[in-house]
């Protein structure tokens, strides 16, 4: 019987490309048994066949080389058994996490079809769930960069490695708004999602009744639809309670067409 297999054998009897056979001969983790010293071939025992498979069971439950190197030179079964419990609590950590990678997805993909598929240039009374948010709070003149207070926003909540697929949105003040003033924003804030652990700054707003319009264009085509929400509310004897929620729905981040962007406006009321 056959005891000794050149380094493509072994890569095709166990389906491991032959550079990680050899990168494992580097770092001492599986060296062939012998190298003929004529052919400079390299050749491996039957009995590393145990190794090989114990070491492809460990990269199948993504321990790294590091711990599969100790594991070796430490063999005992406490080890293999503190490496495994560590591995799992990994694995249940990052199961946890594209678990709400994939709610910030799902929830994404709602909001633009939603917002595809929307009425505009209707306005409509809405009552929504309670929204929390995180406040920027600085003064925003519409036409200045809004990429710098949404970075700086991200900084100081510690968002800078997390993935983020949620909504911005900015706000007019009640007295600009009963003033006629749609130029100047009052605040900058991020709608936090499921999974979104933030503490510090973070405001949940109660579920409440909306005026809210949407229309295709961006901040800068608001002003003419803010002046329809408030002579509807006018109209209906409906009373202003908060700050404006202006959130593009869809923007550059999204398409390229312009003609494609959608962009929401929505004033909190109550009767009076």
């Amino acid at each position: 019987m056959k005891e000794h297999f050149t380094i493509g054998e072994v890569s095709k009897l166990f389906q491991v490309k032959i550079a990680t056979l050899r990168y494992y001969d580097e770092i001492g983790l599986l060296r062939p048994e012998f190298t003929d010293e004529k052919t400079n071939y390299r050749y491996y025992s039957t009995q590393q066949f145990e190794r090989l498979n114990s070491i492809k069971y460990l990269r199948a439950l993504d321990l790294p080389i590091s711990k599969i190197i100790d594991f070796f030179n430490y063999r005992e079964i406490d080890t293999l058994v503190e490496m495994l419990k560590k591995q799992q609590a990994e694995v249940v950590k990052k199961k946890r996490e594209l678990e709400v990678i994939e709610t910030k997805l799902s929830s994404r993909l709602s909001q633009i079809e939603d917002a595809i598929n929307s009425p505009l240039d209707k306005i409509s009374e809405v009552r929504l769930p309670e929204m929390r948010v995180a406040y920027l709070r600085r003064e925003y003149v519409l036409g200045d960069d809004i990429e710098l207070p949404i970075t700086e926003l991200r900084n100081s909540l510690g968002m800078n490695g997390e993935i983020f697929l949620g909504k911005i949105g900015i706000s007019i003040s009640i007295p600009n708004l009963n003033n006629n003033v749609f130029d100047k924003y009052s605040s900058v804030f991020m709608v936090l999602e499921e999974g979104d652990e933030i503490t510090p700054s973070t405001v949940t707003i109660p579920p409440r009744d909306y005026l809210r319009i949407r229309f295709k264009g961006t901040h800068m085509d608001a002003a003419d639809y803010y002046k329809k929400l408030l002579a509807h509310m006018k109209e209906r004897h409906y009373e202003l309670i908060d700050d404006s929620i202006e959130i593009t729905l869809i923007d550059y981040g999204i398409t390229n067409d312009i003609d494609k962007y959608v962009t929401e406006l929505l004033l909190p009321y109550t009767n009076k």
